[in-house]
């Protein structure tokens, strides 16, 4: 079980620092596309940058044996506000996952499918540390 947890918990780690990096990098297609079709410039970068210090944090928190659960918790909350907004009008399943050339975005169903199963992995973690923290 051990072996399952530290998988999971590294896993989930590195997605989360992969994704989080990208948002401090310069303007991300989703927020743009988020901040443009909602009218709310707050997204871009305000939320953006927010949820890139987040998903950084929570990666820490995953790392570490003792914080792992508020870090998989920290992940769920994340990855659902992110679910959340795919399923919304405001963003859609077929999401923009670059710019294009001519100014409009290059849309694509990776990033819905990588959330759901990276939150689907983040419910396994809290489900299997909640056991270990029960006691016997």
């Amino acid at each position: 079980m051990n072996i399952l947890r530290w998988g999971l918990a590294l896993l989930l780690a590195a997605f989360l620092i992969f994704m989080g990096m990208q948002k401090f990098g310069g303007p991300n297609p989703v927020f743009s596309y988020i901040a443009q079709s909602t009218g709310m410039a707050l997204f871009e970068p305000g939320v953006r940058m927010l949820t890139g210090a987040m998903e950084i944090a929570a990666a820490l928190l995953l790392i570490l044996p003792r914080t792992r659960l508020y870090g998989g918790l920290l992940t769920l909350a994340v990855i659902g506000g992110a679910l959340a907004f795919h399923l919304s009008p405001f963003l859609g399943i077929v999401a923009p996952v670059a710019f294009s050339s001519d100014g409009g975005y290059v849309k694509s169903s990776m990033l819905f499918v990588m959330a759901v199963s990276f939150f689907v992995a983040a419910l396994a973690l809290v489900f299997v540390e909640r056991l270990e923290k029960k006691p016997s």
